[in-house]
């Protein structure tokens, strides 16, 4: 390929406007798509259903008197798994058709709702290391194995350069590294 030809390749890069544009588009299809095959099917209800059963099971459970901490942790977990999922979805690594609510990108109920609750009931009852460890091994299992091909085949999460056995190391590691944060910042807390 000639020289002149490769500066060409590179010269063609698009400008922000046609970017914008593009957003609008694909934003535009993303809300005909939501309204016409989400809104209101059994995804869309059944992720309803879950996320308002996670909320009132976390609310019934949640240990009162250490709420800050509890919640701070799920705070956490929160925001670290939506922005994963945006990077995963930013790179195609896998998308959502079906959520909620259709102007967000991740699928919000299950990064700010289901996952933090797992991850907040399990960081509550099991207060040592090992058994920490082992039953968020088991839940990291349970979420790469079995929740995510359940929405896979719900037609609710898709992957394309994504498997499941990407997923298990990072659910343990998140879980791990947090519980890991908050003792830490607990035991500085104590000392002062």
């Amino acid at each position: 390929m000639s020289l002149v030809k490769t500066l060409n390749l590179f010269s063609i890069s698009p400008n922000w406007d046609e970017i914008i544009r593009q957003r609008r588009q694909i934003r535009d299809m993303l809300m005909d798509h939501w309204l016409s095959n989400t809104l209101f099917s059994f995804n869309w209800w059944f992720l309803l259903t879950i996320t308002i059963i996670f909320f009132v099971i976390w609310v019934i459970v949640v240990d009162k008197k250490r709420i800050i901490e509890i919640a701070s942790f799920g705070l956490i977990i929160g925001t670290t798994t939506f922005i994963l999922d945006i990077i995963g979805i930013t790179l195609v690594l896998w998308s959502y058709p079906d959520t909620i609510i259709p102007v967000i990108p991740p699928i919000i109920e299950i990064h700010h709702v289901h996952l933090p609750i797992i991850y907040m009931i399990i960081y509550q009852f099991f207060t040592t290391w090992k058994s920490y460890l082992t039953v968020m091994t088991i839940a990291s299992f349970i979420f790469s194995f079995v929740f995510e091909p359940l929405t896979e085949w719900l037609g609710i999460y898709e992957i394309y350069n994504w498997k499941h056995i990407y997923s298990f190391p990072i659910y343990i590691f998140i879980g791990w590294i947090f519980r890991w944060t908050i003792i830490k910042v607990k035991q500085i807390e104590n000392r002062k």
